[in-house]
Parts: structure tokens; C-alpha cells; sequence
């Protein structure tokens, strides 16, 4: 075969326009998701220290953050509720309550904006007093008995107006225990993003503290995955796809490439990434240093998280991606 001289991978490199023309991924605006705390109260607007840009804000605040998502055409919107810290309790009863600061918000929002597509964070740590995303029986994370819970939180999310519930508890069985709920009511054509392959990561430092949910004892590795594994991502994919999944989602996202990988190569099906809290914390404290360059950081880092195999990317960058692109 011919190499060097002839073959001259620079060729197609020398100007922008070539450049463009022969690049292989592409990211758009209609990729992103932008994540959402609401929290309960009015004319709310408190700022999250370790994440700048981002705010908890009440439901007549949040009508406003949507309004700017709606304008910078980012398509969709992932809620998470923080009710008032006094209506927590052992068994998360504020996460499927119908009147609800999610439920609030998403009534609120859908009014305002219903082309915007609303999807809702199924969880209960944010809800229970202990801050764990199960029910908890002697200090131990109880798989079954949360199901319902979950299920419940996820009609009443379904039926406050949500177009899409993603479950992010990592208890087995979920993605059937919900579908299994919604379908009885109905909302068969209610799809479901799973948390498929959330991993128990150190890069969530800052969401506990933007969604008030850090653990009162202990920790998660005893639902959320070892980050050793990948293998174990494939069985738990495979597993939410059997019980009904119609995305699957990889979180963390930037140390977790190959896994995007190979699920988008064993299952060749919607793949979505969450760019987290600490990834993004990771870069404004280095812009903000001066050691970093953010745009062209923040695009390189969700490019490569598109060229691994997602297909939409969850990212508190979402509205700066859409005012660069």
C-alpha cells in the first residue's frame, strides 16, 4: 500500500472549511438537556457555591429559566425537586405527593411552554430525612419495598404533565415496576430514561449540595455501581431495555467513555450521558483560575462525549453551548 508521500492526512486539515466538511461528529443544540432544582417557596433564587451559574429555584423562577431554555432552543429539561426540609421524612412521601414542588413545576411549566419537553428525575433521596434513594430498614437499603414508591412518584410526575420519568435510584427491578404502574393507568405512551449505568461516583460532590441530598449515614456503593466495573453496565442495561427502557443513560459521563461505548455498540439503542456536577465544577474552578479556556473546553469535552455514542448529553453548560453554537 502507498504511504507517505502520497497519503497526506494534513490535506484535509489546512483550512476551516475542509475541517468542517470531513468532521466526523457533530454537536447541536438539540442534543443537550438542561438540568432544573426546584425547590419549594416563592421568588427563590439561591445560588449552588460549588456550581456556578447554577440556582435552586422556586416554581415562579423556574417558569423563567424556562422561558430562556425555550429561546436558546434547547429541547428538553430534567427536574429535581427539594421540598422544604421539614415535610422530609423516612419514607419520601413529599417525592410522589400530588401537589409537590416537582408536580408544581411541572404544571407551571407545561402551561407556560408545552412544547418544551419535560423530564422528571424519579429518585427519593432528595425526599427522605435519611437522604438515601430506598427505604431504609435497620441502617440497610431496602430493594422491593421501594419499588411502589418509585412507581407512585412516577404516575404522579406522569400525571402532573411530565413527558418523560428517568429513575436514577439504581434499585433492581424499577424500569418494570414503573412501566408496569403507568401502563395500568394509561401512559403507555409515556417513555422512560433510565439511569441504566450510574455508577457511585465522587464527581456528584456538588449536585448533594444543589439538591439538598447528601446521605445521613453511610454511603451508596451498595445500589450505585463500582466504578471498576464494565462489564456489569452491559447487564444492567440489557436489563432496563428488557423491562421496558426506551433510553438508556451512562452517568457519570467523562470518565465513563468507554462505557458510552460499549453500550452504544452492544445495544445500538437511544444512549444518553450526564455530564455531572463535579465535571462540570471541574472546569469553571479552572476557567475561573484562568488555567482553562472554557468555551473551547466545554465543547471539546461534550464532543468527545458525543463521539463515544450519546446520543442526547445532560449538561449544566447546556444554555453557554447553545449561545456558542
Amino acid at each position: 500500500m502507498a504511504g507517505f508521500p502520497v497519503i497526506r492526512p494534513r490535506r484535509l486539515r489546512q483550512n476551516p472549511v475542509l475541517r468542517e466538511m470531513v468532521r466526523e461528529t457533530e454537536l447541536s443544540v438539540k442534543d443537550l438537556i438542561y438540568p432544573l432544582f426546584v425547590t419549594a417557596g416563592k421568588g427563590v433564587r439561591n445560588p449552588v457555591a460549588s456550581m456556578p451559574g447554577v440556582y435552586q429555584v422556586s416554581v415562579d423562577n423556574l417558569v423563567r429559566e424556562a422561558e430562556e431554555v425555550v429561546k436558546l432552543g434547547i429541547p428538553a429539561v430534567l427536574l429535581f425537586g427539594i421540598p422544604d426540609p421539614g415535610e422530609k421524612d423516612e419514607m419520601g412521601s413529599p417525592a410522589y405527593a400530588p401537589d409537590g414542588v416537582v408536580q408544581q413545576a411541572i404544571r407551571a411549566i407545561k402551561k407556560e411552554f408545552p412544547s418544551l419537553l419535560v423530564i422528571t428525575d424519579v429518585c427519593l433521596c432528595e425526599y427522605t430525612s435519611h437522604g438515601h434513594c430506598g427505604v431504609v430498614d435497620d441502617g440497610v437499603i431496602l430493594n422491593d419495598p421501594t419499588l411502589e414508591l418509585l412507581a407512585r412518584t412516577a404516575l404522579s410526575h406522569v400525571e402532573a404533565g411530565a413527558d418523560m420519568v428517568a429513575p436514577s435510584d439504581m434499585m433492581d427491578g424499577r424500569v418494570g415496576a414503573i412501566r408496569k404502574k403507568l401502563d395500568a393507568h394509561g401512559f403507555t405512551y409515556v417513555p422512560i430514561l433510565s439511569y441504566a449505568a450510574k455508577y457511585a461516583s465522587s464527581f456528584y460532590g456538588p449536585f448533594r449540595e444543589a439538591a439538598a441530598s447528601a446521605p445521613q449515614f453511610g454511603d451508596r456503593r451498595s445500589y450505585q455501581m463500582d466504578p471498576a466495573n464494565g462489564r456489569e453496565a452491559l447487564r444492567e442495561v440489557a436489563q432496563d431495555l428488557e423491562e421496558g427502557a426506551d433510553i438508556v443513560m451512562v452517568k457519570p459521563a467523562l470518565a465513563y467513555l468507554d462505557v458510552i461505548r460499549m453500550v452504544k455498540e452492544k445495544f445500538n439503542c437511544p444512549v444518553a450521558a450526564y455530564n455531572v456536577s463535579g465535571e462540570y465544577a471541574m472546569i469553571k474552578a479552572a476557567a475561573e483560575k484562568g488555567w482553562l479556556d472554557e468555551r473551547p473546553v466545554v465543547l471539546e469535552v461534550l464532543t468527545a462525549i458525543k463521539r463515544a455514542g450519546a446520543d442526547l448529553i445532560i449538561t449544566y453548560f447546556a444554555k453557554d453551548v447553545a449561545r456558542w453554537l
